[in-house]
């Protein structure tokens, strides 16, 4: 017998005396839907992870926010290439063989990001990640559907948004406290053994689910086509901070082009008898509808999630700690929220109400915070935080229940696919609007406030010669502390930019949601 056919016997052997001896029917449908909830949470809790771990991961190794975008593109083009490929590979290879071989490839991404040491490291590491984690999320969702009964699939969603919310809740804080009793490395093995665990149930109780017929050749042509569109957008989103003003024709040209092949690639797959992507079947009004409102929601949540630890640790002098429970309030807001929403949803006849509702929550949270004071304290950014927690379930949850409606289980994949690649170009766009607009906002408040200190150069002075006075009081010679007194003005022009840029930026948002909010009213396909 040959090694591989030894193997075969030996998982067949496992998985049925699993299935025979110790598991019920029902606790088997049970461990299926937890591995799903798993497998989707891997993917959301080591970017929520890492985002907010971003500037001292990108301190470990020694590289500048440039490296930040370039690692986020990384990982942007390895997901939208499996998610467009998702498909044929399930089929191909079945969605036991095929998530398990993603969660393990996740996993090798994720281990070698923790050994990274240089900048090309860990973009490599990204991609991988990437490539391996892309397509969780869709594989998740539409096996549902496929595996469960009408009778069950209520439950197995259930499980699988609670997953997503919780490991969006407890995301920022374990970062915080690994990072604060360890290293920066400890954030990418932190989620570790969540996936490894996820890749064990993904083998043991997932179905081969094998098709009778293999699919055709795997279209390798459209999918470079298609990889090389959106690196080229994610190269000009991720330079546009540094070149749009310094190479501006250079940055419109990669836009251009990628935008280009795009376009391309989008109308070659219209008229293309088997393509990776079926948009002929997804013109239904309501599901435009709803991806244009996934947009405006993940556009807000990722512009708000960029902006607020960096405002919160850097502008207010808040511990990294403490930041990462202050996020972890809001989302424990929303896990709770979920669950009211879970129980009372089937009384709500009206979705449209609670959206608007949600975009102005979030609109309110993001001008409170426009308006903070630059000592304001925990406590007061505590109610806003937890009321902002309401913005995703009044809003993300609806559109999900609505959008889909209209297309029937038979498109479904198909559907759940082509959002999935909306929320990685939302999130990417995010991460890089809100970059330019924060980097550069600061930029000109400094010069600003350069300039006001220049002309009061009398206050300015004054101001340098109390704090020397101050530290030659406790032991510095009149160098250092003229140095130092020179170093905490510098500092404390710095703070007052990044403080006033990020509450720009927090009006920014509050003018979004408000304006989704108009879009949501003026909406008759979504009731």
């Amino acid at each position: 017998m040959s090694p591989r056919a030894v193997h075969q016997s030996l998982r067949n052997a496992l998985r049925g005396y699993l299935n025979t001896n110790l598991l019920t029917h029902g606790q088997r449908q049970y461990c299926i839907m937890v591995t799903l909830a798993l497998a989707v949470s891997v993917e959301f809790l080591e970017n929520i992870m890492f985002v907010f771990s971003a500037g001292h991961i990108m301190g470990g190794i020694d590289a500048d926010p440039r490296g930040f975008a370039l690692a986020q593109s990384a990982y942007a083009i390895g997901s939208m290439l499996m998610i467009v490929k998702q498909q044929w590979l399930a089929r191909r290879y079945g969605y036991r063989r095929y998530l398990a071989a993603s969660l393990l490839v996740f996993s090798l991404g994720t281990w070698y990001a923790a050994a990274s040491t240089s900048l090309s490291m860990l973009v490599t590491a990204r991609l991988v990640q990437g490539v391996g984690g892309g397509a969780l999320f869709t594989s998740s969702r539409v096996l549902i559907p496929l595996m469960f009964a009408p009778a069950d699939r209520g439950r197995a969603v259930r499980l699988f948004m609670l997953g997503i919310f919780g490991v969006s809740a407890i995301g920022p804080a374990l970062s915080a406290e690994l990072i604060d009793n360890g290293a920066w490395q400890h954030v990418f093995y932190g989620v570790l053994p969540l996936s490894l665990l996820a890749m064990a149930g993904s083998w043991l109780f997932l179905p081969d689910a094998e098709p009778s017929e293999k699919p055709g050749r795997p279209a390798l042509i459209p999918l470079l086509w298609f990889g090389a569109a959106i690196a080229a957008l994610q190269i000009a989103m991720s330079d546009a901070r540094f070149d749009v003003f310094s190479h501006p024709g250079r940055l419109l040209a990669i836009a251009l082009c990628g935008i280009a092949m795009l376009l391309g690639f989008l109308w070659h797959q219209w008229h293309q008898d088997a393509p990776l992507l079926k948009l002929r079947v997804l013109r239904n009004p309501v599901y435009l509808t709803g991806l244009l409102l996934y947009f405006m929601y993940y556009l807000l949540s990722h512009l708000h999630g960029y902006v607020f630890p960096i405002y919160a640790e850097r502008a207010l002098q808040i511990p990294l700690t403490t930041v990462g429970w202050l996020s972890t309030i809001g989302g424990l807001v929303s896990l709770v929220s979920i669950m009211a929403y879970i129980r009372y949803a089937p009384r709500l006849k009206r979705k449209k109400p609670l959206m608007i509702l949600g975009l102005l929550i979030m609109a309110y949270a993001a001008w409170r915070f426009s308006a903070m004071p630059p000592d304001a304290g925990v406590e007061s950014l505590i109610p806003i935080l937890a009321l902002k927690g309401l913005f995703g379930v009044m809003v993300v949850i609806p559109v999900a229940g609505l959008t889909f409606r209209g297309l029937g289980e038979d498109n479904f994949a198909h559907g759940y696919q082509s959002k999935n690649l909306m929320r990685q170009i939302a999130s990417s766009f995010a991460s890089a609007l809100g970059a330019v607009l924060l980097e550069n906002r600061q930029f000109s408040v400094q010069v600003s406030l350069a300039g006001a200190a220049a002309q009061e150069p009398a206050i300015a002075m004054q101001w340098l010669h109390h704090i020397q006075d101050a530290l030659m009081a406790r032991g510095m010679d009149a160098a250092q502390a003229g140095s130092s007194a020179l170093a905490q003005l510098t500092a404390l022009l710095d703070r007052q930019a990044l403080l006033i840029a990020s509450e720009d930026m927090f009006r920014l948002i509050a003018a979004l949601a408000i304006g989704g909010a108009v879009l949501v009213l003026a909406q008759r396909r979504l009731a």
